[in-house]
């Protein structure tokens, strides 16, 4: 008997390669200093979002005939697989923003509000620090984190979905 299916195996690479990206997210935020913008947080809740799911996927009893693990196969695989196609388009829309395609969410890409006096702006100044969703903290054959994310996000939703084609030939 093959301790882990398919399926199995497919939930479990989706389960490490969440863990590896985030942890990922962490060293450029916290070891390298790159402080996210509100989009990367957005995207990083889909990793959040599928690392329980895919954890259980990865230890439902491999029964081809109990019918409710199947259906919990189907619905865990469907569910992540519009996740990272979410996060994907939420990737894509990012790095557009970075590159000045369109205009990202104004509370990080909107121009600054220069009708404050300059006494408050320096008081503001001190106490706050925006990162802004429209400059690319770093970028890897010009491929900004947001870039990486969205490619990420494409190959785990084809994952998924092969997750979904390995049960319905099961």
């Amino acid at each position: 008997m093959v301790l882990l299916s398919r399926p199995r195996l497919v939930a479990l690479a989706i389960l490490v390669l969440c863990v590896a990206l985030i942890g990922g997210a962490y060293y450029f935020e916290y070891g390298l200093g790159l402080m996210p913008c509100e989009l990367c947080l957005k995207q990083r809740q889909p990793y959040y979002f599928a690392m329980p799911v895919a954890a259980v996927l990865a230890l439902l009893p491999d029964t081809r005939r109990d019918r409710l693990f199947r259906s919990l196969r189907w619905i865990g695989f469907g569910l992540l697989a519009v996740a990272f196609l979410y996060n994907a388009g939420l990737g894509v829309y990012h790095s557009g923003a970075e590159w000045h395609f369109w205009q990202g969410p104004a509370d990080c890409t909107g121009p600054m509000n220069n009708n404050v006096g300059l006494n408050d702006f320096l008081k503001n100044l001190q106490s706050t620090r925006v990162v802004r969703c429209d400059e690319a903290a770093w970028r890897f054959l010009g491929v900004s984190l947001a870039g990486w994310s969205a490619l990420a996000s494409l190959g785990l939703a084809l994952l998924a979905l092969g997750g979904l084609v390995k049960l319905r030939k099961n």
